[in-house]
C-alpha cells in the first residue's frame, strides 16, 4: 500500500475558526477525515501531521524519504520564506505537491511568491479545502506513473 504523507504548516490548526471568510468553517480534523476517505478507496494510506514549528515540518519531510511515497503540503506562511523547508524537500526524492486555500496571487503582495514551488511537482492555490483532495488525486496519479516507469 502507497503512503502519502498530508503537512501542514502554521496556523492551519486554526481552520474553521481562523478567517472563515477566506478559509471556510470545517476544521482541520474534518479536512483529514475526508481526504483519508478518498486515500482510503484509492488504497493509499494518508498520515496527516500540522505543526506551527518550521522543524517538526522539517523532520517529517526528512522521514518522508523512507516511510513516505509523496508528500502534499501546505507550509502556511513558511511558504513564502522558508528555505529550510525548501531545502528538506529538494534533499529528498519523493513527489511534492504545495496547496494553497486561498489564491494567494490575489493576496497580499508578500504572499504572491513561493519559494518551496520551484522543488514540487506542482502547486494548486484558490480552490478551497478541494485543492486537497486535487493534489491528493494528482499525487495518486504521479506515484502510478512512476510505478509504471520502474516496471518498464
Amino acid at each position: 500500500m502507497k503512503r502519502i504523507l498530508l503537512l501542514n504548516g502554521p496556523n492551519l490548526n486554526r481552520l474553521g475558526l481562523r478567517e472563515p471568510h477566506i478559509y471556510g468553517s470545517v476544521t482541520l480534523n474534518e479536512l483529514e477525515l475526508q481526504l483519508k476517505t478518498i486515500a482510503s478507496s484509492k488504497n493509499i494510506e494518508l498520515v496527516c501531521y500540522q505543526s506551527n514549528h518550521e522543524g517538526g515540518l522539517i523532520d517529517q519531510i526528512h522521514e518522508a524519504e523512507v516511510k513516505a511515497d509523496g508528500i502534499i503540503i501546505n507550509p502556511g506562511a513558511f511558504t513564502h520564506y522558508s528555505y529550510a523547508i525548501r531545502d528538506a524537500i529538494a534533499s529528498i526524492a519523493k513527489p511534492v505537491i504545495e496547496v494553497h486555500i486561498s489564491n494567494v496571487h490575489a493576496r497580499e503582495e508578500f504572499r504572491h511568491t513561493s519559494v518551496i514551488a520551484p522543488v514540487t511537482v506542482g502547486q494548486i492555490v484558490g480552490l478551497g479545502l478541494y485543492g486537497y483532495e486535487l493534489a491528493l488525486l494528482a499525487l495518486v496519479e504521479k506515484l502510478g506513473e512512476e510505478e509504471k516507469d520502474e516496471q518498464n
